[in-house]
């Protein structure tokens, strides 16, 4: 497979030629006032040279003849046109975002190794949570517990090691210690409009970031339409029988916009490769309403309001299922541009969310001995404020502060019926404390600068510091004995910082950023009293003493434009230090069901010294206007330096390959997932080798009428039996043994029309 794949690169790079190219200038200004719009960026379609206008709204960019460019600017609505010289173009003012943290056309507003994904085509496929979105991006993993609760791991990085948030910096935290209700299944698919990812510790400005930030950026059909609009979308999926439904309603005008967002799912078992059927049902019952305010042309509110409930889902690779999963979001966002000729912009943010979750083991064989039910809850209360300070005509400062602060409840009642083999009497009730009504309060400061030193050259870097308070008021008895009988309150500061430099020039553009960030130990990590929450069979015991883990990163990246090729790729390394996982004590004994191996307890402890080694690479080629072709390849190589063996859970070496057929009116494409086997396994996480698999999915759409748009796939074509490397395996089943296997072949269509 990599021989294949190395000849493909080969014949695909012998071919590249190189353009000609000439500089073109000319000058942007405001629809309305005439007036020059000055840092408004013209970017070269298909390459990556772009230009900054100056005070006097004009720009000189370096292009081929016929060339398209994008206009952007933060005020003003994006504008396409034919390059030409000394051309005069005129930009309407736009809504002001709020959603979004990349703004990748302007080498002033961009972070160092961030990308957007933004793939229209699995829209039609149905993928069963958020996390589904991942399974093809290059560098991601996916850890599947069951249908329902996936999640995505970069690189080494997973659960709090990545920042998670939805539009901008709002998060909704899982209040299982399972992870049967991670932020990914808070939000819907149909909800996405594209995936903005930091490839590591290279900003400060959005919260805590030790491995990297992914924002899911929701859907704004209001943007730059005015008017009364909307969509009705369904989809059918024949593995499993599965049903979606949605609709899409907004009204927009310059002074104000509504949009009311509403979906239902209702998703059966689904059969994999082999014919078995996998305990996968669900259904979700989703809303949300946005509403925005424009004061003025400088300033927007928004005001966003979303819940899901979640019922009878079944998580086949944990020991319990969840009647049901409730969720609730409130935001509000507010932002202002141009305060003077020193403040470019304020932003505030606000947030609350609240989780209701309870699993049980009702349709369980472990109901039978014992009847248990685990009603749990979190509140998170965040914000943000920040100002962006123009401090030179090619220099930005941005300094705020932001704040994350997380509440947990919870108990586990066991009424056990049955005993050492005897059926009692009457049975006996326990009750286990789950989160011991833990705090963790995380307030930051922050400073990041983004220096434009020449037309080619740039720099940014910043610094950050971390005040984090966390507690416990409700501690178990054998947990506050095994710490001395005492729990006090614990403090950290932890300062993180970045400095990257960015070269850009004629289509070539190379960054090279060096990182440190550091994250405070979980509630889990914490404060866990023999539960299983791990991927192996051990009870897990938190630990109060951890120190903060750090990630010290350096990332190398380059893309070169050609003719009809695109090359891009990344190198990276981290040092971690301090790095937290979980070891065997065989001074702590099982607690539950104590004669049944494991019969020790997993402690999370620090591990002074790992590592992680990589790479990613992708090649872009447009053999015409309308058929184009696409590959990448990654891989993660990370090692525990204390124990000598690998860090568990780490996505094996993935390839990409795929091809796109595009009109105006319809579309076709072909993809391929080649995994390699994975067999740098840890055997202190009892992992196993997982072999390697090629799958092949097919995806159409058409437009039989305006604003009517048809789809189908055809998944796992080949009806492939197969499971990722990160998959659970069967829990607390009488018929299911060995690792979850994914869905096997699967046809699906979708309808969609707008108004």
């Amino acid at each position: 497979m990599k021989k294949q794949l190395f000849t493909i690169l080969c014949v695909l790079i012998s071919t590249i030629s190189f353009a000609q190219s000439s500089t073109f200038k000319g000058k942007i200004i405001a629809e309305n006032s005439k007036t020059p719009v000055e840092n408004a960026t013209i970017k070269v379609i298909k390459s990556n040279n772009y230009a900054v206008t100056d005070k006097n709204g004009e720009y000189s960019v370096e292009a081929n003849s016929n060339s398209k460019i994008i206009i952007s600017h933060l005020g003003y609505i994006s504008k396409t046109v034919v390059l030409t010289n000394n051309l005069t173009i005129e930009l309407q003012p736009a809504q002001i975002e709020l959603n979004e943290i990349l703004v990748s056309a302007n080498p002033l507003e961009d972070i160092s190794q961030s990308t957007v994904i933004n793939d229209s085509e699995k829209r039609i496929s149905q993928p069963r949570s958020v996390g589904s979105l991942f399974k093809d991006i290059n560098g991601f993993g996916i850890v599947k517990r069951g249908a329902y609760a996936s999640e995505p791991v970069f690189r080494a990085f997973k659960y709090e090691q990545l920042n998670v948030q939805y539009d901008g910096g709002m998060k909704v935290l899982n209040a299982c210690p399972n992870r049967m209700d991670p932020i990914t299944t808070h939000v819907i698919p149909e909800e996405i409009e594209k995936i903005e990812i930091v490839k590591g510790p290279f900003t400060v400005r959005f919260g805590q970031n030790f491995g990297g930030i992914i924002n899911l950026v929701s859907k704004n059909p209001s943007k730059n339409q005015y008017g009364f609009h909307g969509s009705i979308e369904g989809g059918y999926e024949t593995n499993g029988n599965n049903f979606v439904n949605g609709a899409n309603l907004f009204y927009a005008n310059e002074k104000f916009d509504v949009q009311l967002n509403g979906s239902h799912r209702d998703f059966s078992n689904y059969k994999d490769g082999n014919g078995t059927e996998v305990p996968s049902s669900f259904k979700t019952t989703d809303y949300s309403v946005k509403v925005g305010i424009n004061p003025t042309t400088k300033q927007r509110i928004q005001l966003t309001w979303r819940q899901s409930f979640a019922r009878d889902i079944d998580h086949a690779g944990l020991p319990m299922d969840s009647p049901y999963d409730d969720s609730l979001l409130a935001g509000l966002d507010y932002k202002i541009n141009n305060l003077s000729s020193k403040i470019n912009s304020f932003t505030f943010k606000a947030f609350y969310s609240y989780v209701d979750h309870l699993m049980t083991n009702e349709n369980r064989p472990t109901f039978m001995a014992t009847d248990a039910k685990s009603p749990v809850k979190s509140w998170t209360y965040g914000g943000k404020a920040e100002f962006n300070f123009k401090i030179a005509d090619q220099s930005k400062l941005y300094v705020g502060a932001d704040a994350n602060l997380i509440d947990r409840k919870g108990d586990r009642t066991r009424i056990v019926k049955i005993m050492n083999g005897m059926v009692l009497p009457t049975p006996k009730v326990f009750t286990d404390k789950i989160w011991q009504d833990a705090s963790l309060n995380d307030v930051g400061i922050f400073t990041e600068g983004k220096f434009k030193i020449t037309n080619y050259f740039s720099i940014a870097s910043g610094v950050r510091a971390d005040f984090i308070s966390t507690s416990i008021a409700d501690p178990a008895a054998d947990f506050e004995a095994l710490y001395g009988g005492n729990i006090p309150s614990n403090n950290e500061v932890n300062v993180s910082g970045n400095i990257s430099f960015k070269y850009q020039n004629n289509g070539f553009q190379t960054q090279l950023a060096f990182g440190r960030g550091v994250r405070t130990a979980s509630m889990i990590e914490r404060y866990i009293n023999h539960f299983n929450v791990g991927v192996d069979p051990y009870e897990y015991v938190g630990n109060p003493n951890l120190k903060p883990e750090i990630n010290n990163q350096i990332e190398w990246s380059f893309s070169k434009n050609l003719t009809h090729f695109k090359l891009s790729g990344t190198v990276f390394h981290s040092f971690l230090e301090d790095y937290i996982s979980a070891a065997v004590n065989t001074n702590i004994p099982r607690k539950f069901m104590p004669t049944m191996p494991p019969i020790y307890t997993k402690q999370f402890i620090n591990i002074d010294k790992a590592s992680q080694t990589g790479f990613e690479f992708n090649i872009d080629y447009s053999a015409s206007q309308n058929l184009k072709f696409n590959s990448s390849i990654s891989y993660t190589r990370a090692e525990n330096k204390d124990l000598n063996e690998p860090l568990p859970q780490i996505p094996p070496f993935m390839a990409l390959l795929g091809a796109k057929y595009e009109k105006s009116n319809y579309w076709f494409a072909i993809n391929t997932r080649l995994v390699a086997k994975q067999n740098r396994v840890s055997s202190s996480y009892m992992e196993t080798v997982t072999p390697g698999f090629g799958t092949m999915d097919f995806r159409a759409g058409f437009e039989p009428i305006h604003n009517l748009t048809v789809g189908f796939a055809a998944l796992n074509i080949f009806d492939k039996a197969y499971y990722e490397h990160l998959n659970y395996s069967y829990k607390a089943s009488n018929t299911l043994s060995g690792k979850i296997l994914e869905p096997g072949r699967n046809f699906t269509t979708y309808i969609k029309y707008k108004f």
